[in-house]
């Protein structure tokens, strides 16, 4: 009569993340069959009579024939491997030789174990809420340009990704490439979590970000979880969210932020880049979002932290008015942002002013309109969206010292001294400016320029549109 193989996962380490199962099935073994370090872990509860076979490290294929010889004698085979046997153990491997051997009569069971990626998750929090695969970094049996496909489709495809077989004492580059690769395509805070000897008594858990993680502090022991777009760290966990919350408070109530959100969220894995500084990000995401422009990562020109200056002068109460050259521009500014913060958004044009100083000096009537602004307003932020005459003519009263703007929001649109007006802003180098360079432009991109800044608070988790 013969026998039948077991194929059980006996988890990451410990004895208390051995399923029941598992333990009844080793109980019950004749032979037990697996790399002797982890014996250690079953010896407690196996039969005094039950035969330990190892063959050592890198001998899988021994261990698997050995096995089916015991089996083929009649006995009950258990073959363990840490963590779950399906997963880079000696499952595939024996059912691969079965088929070989023609070996149909043996039968041969899988019990699942405590992988160890799930026991890393467990400790870190919950990062692994999400769609999510694994990598192994061992090119042992998988040539390198496979696994870096691989690398980058997980990147590309906004994974949470967890590491295995990370470093060894040759492979020790492997993984500073994969970490070139993930920020490639994914934002320099993404979370990352790691454990080592995860469930045993060496056990050592951290957290970083994607651009801090460092190589060295890891080796072949441990496990690594890199989170998507979502994830997050707060209070000392490693957070993937599923969108179970998201349903229940802001989705039912605020399906258009829903939207935009996922728009973000889609606009942000598709940059070229991932290590935009936050606040030329987050003044790129809306820019593209608003126009479905991917030429504005080549063309949005924001000065250092300028959408955080800006920001920051709106919180501190001194940037408390808007000015703009047309009423477009002020008609895009959220209205709920702008009573939010208390700011004031203002359009001149048509005041009853405009009309007679653009006559009586011969300029145009959104040039009177700056003009009469800066009078009144000289340290507002100046958004231009439509005419270049509206801005270059800011430029000349600040050279004159009429006025001194807390930003210049510069987008205006056209063929006509366009591109001059926005060469003519970047000079004044104390002053935080937000420029589209070049031809391209226009109202909407100018007030959505202005929701940016408005907004920024919001931009380190991706959650835009709360005043829609």
């Amino acid at each position: 009569m013969m026998g039948k193989i077991i194929v059980a996962g006996i988890g990451p380490g410990s004895p208390d993340d051995i399923t029941p199962a598992v333990l009844h099935a080793v109980s019950g073994a004749d032979v037990v069959v697996g790399y002797k370090y982890y014996f250690q872990f079953i010896s407690n509860f196996v039969r005094k009579d039950c035969e330990y076979i190892d063959t050592g490290m890198k001998r899988e294929r021994e261990r698997a024939e050995m096995a089916f010889s015991k089996a083929e004698e009649g006995k009950t085979v258990v073959v363990i491997s840490s963590g779950d046997a399906g997963i880079y153990g000696m499952a595939p491997l024996l059912y691969e030789m079965q088929r070989e051997r023609q070996a149909g009569s043996i039968a041969i069971e899988t019990l699942p174990g405590i992988s160890a990626f799930q026991k890393a998750a467990s400790l870190l929090g919950a990062p692994i809420g999400h769609d999510l695969c694994i990598i192994s970094l061992s090119d042992l049996m998988t040539p390198w340009e496979v696994i870096e496909r691989r690398i980058r489709a997980a990147a590309e495809g906004d994974f949470v990704t967890a590491v295995y077989n990370p470093k060894s004492h040759g492979r020790y580059w492997q993984l500073y490439r994969l970490q070139e690769l993930f920020l490639q395509r994914r934002s320099a805070t993404t979370p990352v979590g790691y454990v080592r000897q995860a469930g045993r008594d060496e056990q050592e858990v951290k957290t970083t970000t994607l651009s801090d993680f460092d190589p060295e502090d890891v080796d072949m022991f441990t496990v690594i979880i890199i989170g998507n777009s979502q994830s997050y760290l707060a209070d000392g966990h490693f957070i993937t969210p599923r969108g179970y919350y998201r349903e229940q408070t802001d989705g039912a109530e605020k399906p258009g932020q829903q939207i935009m959100m996922q728009s973000f969220r889609t606009i942000s894995s598709e940059l070229q880049r991932q290590d935009y500084p936050l606040g030329h990000k987050w003044a790129l995401l809306h820019a593209i979002h608003t126009t479905a422009d991917f030429d504005m990562e080549d063309i949005l020109y924001t000065d250092e932290h300028a959408v955080e200056t800006l920001y920051n002068k709106v919180k501190d109460g001194t940037l408390k008015t808007i000015v703009t050259d047309v009423t477009m521009v002020t008609s895009g500014i959220r209205k709920g942002a702008l009573q939010r913060l208390g700011i004031e958004a203002k359009c001149y044009l048509s005041d009853h002013r405009v009309a007679t100083m653009a006559e009586q000096h011969g300029i145009t009537r959104t040039q009177a309109g700056i003009r009469l602004a800066a009078e009144e307003h000289p340290d507002a932020l100046f958004a231009f969206g439509n005419a270049p005459t509206a801005l270059m003519e800011l430029c000349d009263l600040i050279r004159k010292g009429k006025a001194h703007p807390a930003g210049i929001i510069a987008a205006p649109v056209g063929f006509v001294h366009v591109c001059e007006s926005k060469h003519m802003v970047k000079p004044f180098k104390d002053i935080p400016k937000v420029i589209v360079e070049g031809r391209k432009g226009g109202s909407n991109l100018a007030a959505t320029l202005c929701n940016a800044i408005l907004t920024f608070d919001d931009a380190a988790q991706l959650k835009p549109g709360r005043d829609l």
